[in-house]
């Protein structure tokens, strides 16, 4: 290369030899792919793009398992859903929760893994984005997520660990969950997902929280995970979402933070300021330092998880949750917010027909900033 820079040609002809150059050429690519997998679909790289484009002006609104079933139903028909029912559009987000797969049909909420599927298709074809959230079993007394007496679960399932092989099946039964979801008859596409693993770390309920094991444990359980799924399994159609609880600061939110080459989205799950005991001033606070933080990354900010159970303020999804965000011109800058699953009426974090806070509500998914389905534009083409 260097006899050719040295010549007279045309610049256009130097522009086109240098990328032709193999290690200038991956040099570029790697510049110019914002997602840490650097193979990532173009469905998947847009999806980023789009949401972090779409961040500062609108507020995406998802809902956790929001096809499946609701209150008073389930799995009646592929396209119900307690949200469409109340204010005639579905979310813009889909959450979903894979917990027991590999082990039984159903997951920990009594869905049929299959039928995850085809609503993961179902709104993609709508245009929503889905992302997936995974309450793994103890793998060294075989009980659920929450369940933390069976001491540090995170060293035995790191590389060396006693159960590190059980959790490298599980992830393998997760790969091919993954490549299953596809659309298209001839040219299958791969669905791009939000992949939200080991969240609320910074609370004590799951064994995977800080008070159960290191923070650089964490971390090397996050690489392997990543590395193992995108490396390993080829999965090319994923971000990958960091989601702690409530935290005390930023070196607290950062404490356990895998590193920016591990991580596309910087989120949050917040229930306690949404609480009786919490402050919209602390919700705003920590949603300021998420979009600080991954402003200062180029990741995109979130608001992974939160809501209100049975919402008993009638006037919640207005006063409550969107006038403390949309009033403050950087935590108003998360690009979705999601709220919790639809179960029963003593279980529900959207409302329902019938519901008092309906009105509101419908105030709320009108209100400019929010976005539902019904005006999210083509997120898996290039803006």
């Amino acid at each position: 290369m260097m006899k050719i820079l040295n010549s007279h040609f045309p610049l256009w002809i130097l522009f086109v030899l240098f990328h032709l150059d193999t290690g200038f050429s991956q040099v570029a690519v790697k510049m110019a792919i914002p997602t840490i997998d650097q193979q990532a679909t173009p469905a998947t790289i847009a999806m980023f793009e789009n949401l972090k484009n779409m961040s500062g002006r609108h507020i995406l609104f998802g809902h956790q398992e929001d096809l499946a079933y609701g209150v008073h139903w389930k799995e009646w028909h592929k396209q119900r859903s307690d949200v469409h029912d109340v204010c005639g559009k579905y979310p813009a987000v889909f959450g979903w929760e894979v917990s027991k797969l590999g082990k039984r049909s159903l997951n920990i909420d009594s869905v049929d893994f299959n039928h995850i599927k085809g609503w993961i298709r179902r709104a993609y074809k709508i245009g929503g984005v889905n992302t997936i959230s995974w309450h793994m079993d103890n793998y060294v007394n075989g009980e659920s997520a929450w369940n933390v007496n069976a001491g540090n679960v995170v060293a035995a399932i790191l590389p060396g660990g006693m159960k590190h092989e059980a959790y490298k099946k599980d992830l393998d039964t997760f790969a091919d969950f993954v490549k299953a979801l596809k659309v298209g008859f001839i040219f299958r596409k791969e669905i791009p997902i939000i992949f939200r693993p080991f969240h609320e770390h910074t609370g004590a309920w799951f064994w995977w929280g800080q008070p159960h094991c290191t923070p650089d444990q964490y971390k090397a359980l996050w690489q392997f995970t990543v590395s193992y799924l995108r490396d390993e399994k080829g999965l090319h159609n994923i971000l990958y979402a960091y989601s702690p609880d409530i935290f005390r600061d930023k070196d607290h939110y950062l404490e356990c933070y895998p590193g920016d080459d591990w991580v596309d989205v910087l989120g949050m799950d917040d229930y306690y300021d949404l609480g009786p005991e919490g402050k919209p001033s602390e919700l705003v606070r920590r949603l300021r330092d998420v979009v600080q933080l991954a402003d200062a990354r180029g990741k995109i900010p979130a608001m992974t998880e939160t809501g209100s159970e049975c919402i008993k303020n009638p006037m919640w999804w207005t006063q409550e949750l969107l006038a403390p965000i949309a009033a403050d011109s950087i935590a108003s800058r998360i690009a979705w917010l999601l709220v919790w699953r639809n179960a029963r009426e003593t279980h529900h974090y959207a409302p329902y027909p019938g519901h008092a806070s309906v009105p509101d509500f419908i105030q709320f998914v009108n209100t400019p900033i929010m976005m539902l389905s019904d005006r999210l534009p083509d997120v898996y083409r290039t803006p």
